[in-house]
């Protein structure tokens, strides 16, 4: 099983699709230390993301308290605090990380409203791999004012001896948003063939998975199905700030208990795991995320390899590229087929005064996820 624990909503990013810096947690109210050590041992993959975790003093404490309670432990990071990272990475040379960044320095800055974010980012992807990181990269997530620059992405980071993850807009309590659509998904879904046709031309394993990824991106940003039904709640769970756990960040229905208050035991085994764990197999949300694309993809008899019918894909067009020919993504993706959706436009915060709001008494889940309904299609 993956599990992300979100450490905190404070974010000092500005991000024009995920509205976590505008409802920060107070530090008081956050997971303690104390209560991520009732987590068993035995995650697969297990990741520390935010808001940005970094700002949590005690980020060191937590991944010294989680490190050895999963196969691999990641932190997810907007990149702009890299010095709290680099003696984590001294320590734990292993330990995955993903800093955002969303294309060249100007779409960058303006989409993460971060002033000098970019250039701030490369600084301490490079102090990370100074420091003997073995596992870094950088996230993108795909949206219509940067998928022009996927590939050039791809290759910067594969000259750079980085990773690359790729995401798309995505609606989810966890990022306050209920609005973001795209503007043209077909054309948007058409950019990404070519990042795909790049990591399988690529000697990387990991990068000819990460095709088969990013097809299920292309799929999820026409509005069809996923590609591999989600396994929410069994595959991975999140743990919120304030302790909650969760089968996913998006349906705020989906609750399975709270960590702070039971064990993980009582929370895998209650009547309330049960009844969301059920809601999951019936769920008409269509999502594509890292989290539930990865684990959906991993056999459930051997963990670490993918399940038959991504491998059968990977395999096929590995040779396929190998003799010179060319993925036929009309073969695999219906193009006709393009659902319809609001035109919201997305606002740079970039240089502006907007600051987040506090509010001290955030009780319960209406008070925690106030808009209540997060949809992707």
């Amino acid at each position: 099983m993956d599990l992300t624990i979100i450490s905190t909503y404070r974010c000092n990013s500005k991000c024009q699709m995920c509205h976590i810096w505008k409802n920060p947690t107070l530090p008081k109210d956050e997971v303690s230390i104390e209560t991520l050590s009732k987590l068993p041992g035995g995650f697969d993959n297990l990741n520390v993301s935010g808001g940005e975790p970094t700002l949590r003093k005690d980020l060191a404490e937590i991944i010294d308290e989680v490190y050895p309670k999963a196969r691999v432990v990641e932190i997810s990071s907007n990149g702009l605090r890299a010095h709290r990272i680099v003696p984590i990475i001294k320590k734990y040379p292993d330990i995955k990380v993903r800093f955002s960044l969303e294309g060249d320095e100007a779409t960058s800055n303006a989409i993460r409203g971060e002033k000098d974010g970019f250039k701030i980012k490369l600084e301490g992807i490079r102090k990370l791999q100074e420091a003997g990181g073995t596992d870094l990269g950088f996230a993108m997530v795909i949206q219509d004012e940067n998928v022009a620059q996927l590939a050039q992405m791809y290759e910067m980071t594969e000259e750079m001896g980085l990773e690359l993850a790729t995401s798309t807009l995505h609606n989810a309590w966890q990022f306050y948003k209920n609005d973001n659509f795209f503007y043209d998904r077909l054309t948007v879904a058409r950019q990404v063939e070519e990042i795909i046709s790049k990591m399988l031309g690529s000697w990387s394993v990991k990068n000819w998975f990460r095709a088969y990824l990013n097809l299920g991106l292309i799929e999820k940003i026409l509005g069809h199905d996923r590609l591999i039904p989600c396994v929410a709640g069994t595959g991975f769970a999140f743990i919120d700030p304030w302790s909650d756990v969760w089968a996913c960040n998006v349906r705020s229905d989906l609750q399975l208990g709270n960590l702070q208050q039971q064990s993980w035991e009582e929370i895998m085994n209650s009547e309330m795991a049960k009844k969301s764990i059920h809601a999951v197999s019936e769920c008409s949300q269509n999502c594509w995320m890292v989290t539930t694309a990865r684990t959906a993809m991993r056999s459930e008899i051997i963990p670490q390899a993918p399940k038959i019918g991504p491998m059968a894909w990977v395999v096929y067009n590995k040779l396929k590229s190998l003799v010179g020919g060319r993925i036929d993504f009309d073969k695999y993706i219906d193009y006709s087929d393009v659902r319809q959706s609001p035109h919201v436009p997305r606002q740079s915060y970039l240089g502006t005064k907007e600051k987040p709001i506090i509010v001290t008494d955030r009780q319960g889940v209406d008070g925690h996820y106030p808009l209540k309904s997060f949809v992707n299609n």
